[in-house]
């Protein structure tokens, strides 16, 4: 029997000097032992990917996390802090690929780049740098190679919603790993967890969708070793696979 497809938007890189479209193999590694499903990689390069023809192959979207920042023009007229860390490519397939995938109802998990896509697709704003600002924490990733302690658990997150009954816990710790973050929540999207100085860490899609969730932590990394992570990763692909009702909450 076929796995259902869990499309995953590329990253724009380099390899040997060319334009390369490049997914961290951790995520199809999450897609594949997690959800128990197969992952599908697009090309985010100008003319490569056709929203309509992803959308027909695709029983789920995977946004991943990544080293680029979504370009602030298309939530701020602000100029972007770090302009070297801009995928304009990636940009222009995954910001009309949500609001698309949210209309056909598809499964969607945006992880920390990607949540952060899920929330200026369906119009919200960012901080471009939450740990200049005077009320949040720095939630960046310490500067080592080793990167069991770079994905190392870092901080709690309450729970509250629907998330809250999947995990069957108030609070978990997770791993931080991000400059920026929620500044308004789009008005679609219920946020369902907190960090402890009140940054938005995750948020759904309102009922109807059988799993639309976006968080800032990465539970893509080890999941066999942290059973909150392997239980998002499972509900995901039960939803790919049309084990959960759309009419149900995400």
């Amino acid at each position: 029997m076929s796995r259902p497809i869990i499309v995953i938007p590329c990253c724009t890189d380099t390899v040997a000097g060319l334009p390369a479209d490049v997914v961290v193999r951790k995520y199809a590694i999450a897609v594949v032992e997690g959800s128990e499903c197969q992952p599908l990689f697009v090309p985010v390069g100008k003319g490569l990917a056709d929203i309509g023809s992803v959308l027909d192959v695709a029983s789920g979207i995977l946004l991943t996390g990544a080293i680029s920042n979504v370009e602030p023009v298309h939530y701020s007229d602000e100029e972007p802090i770090l302009p070297d860390a801009i995928d304009r490519d990636r940009d222009a397939v995954t910001l009309p690929l949500i609001p698309a995938a949210i209309e056909r109802k598809l499964p969607i998990f945006a992880i920390c780049r990607g949540f952060q896509e899920l929330n200026v697709a369906l119009g919200g704003t960012l901080h471009q740098a939450v740990h200049a600002l005077d009320d949040y924490a720095d939630h960046r990733e310490p500067q080592v190679k080793d990167f069991d302690v770079m994905f190392a658990a870092r901080h709690p997150v309450k729970l509250s919603g629907e998330l809250r009954t999947w995990l069957g816990q108030e609070t978990i710790v997770v791993n931080s790993l991000h400059g920026q973050g929620v500044k308004t929540l789009a008005k679609p999207l219920v946020a369902e967890a907190f960090a402890e100085d009140g940054l938005i860490e995750a948020a759904r899609a309102p009922s109807g969708h059988s799993f639309s969730l976006g968080v800032q932590w990465h539970p893509e990394w080890q999941i066999h070793s942290n059973p909150h992570s392997l239980a998002l990763f499972r509900r995901f692909g039960d939803a790919a696979r049309g084990k959960i009702a759309k009419g149900q909450a995400a």
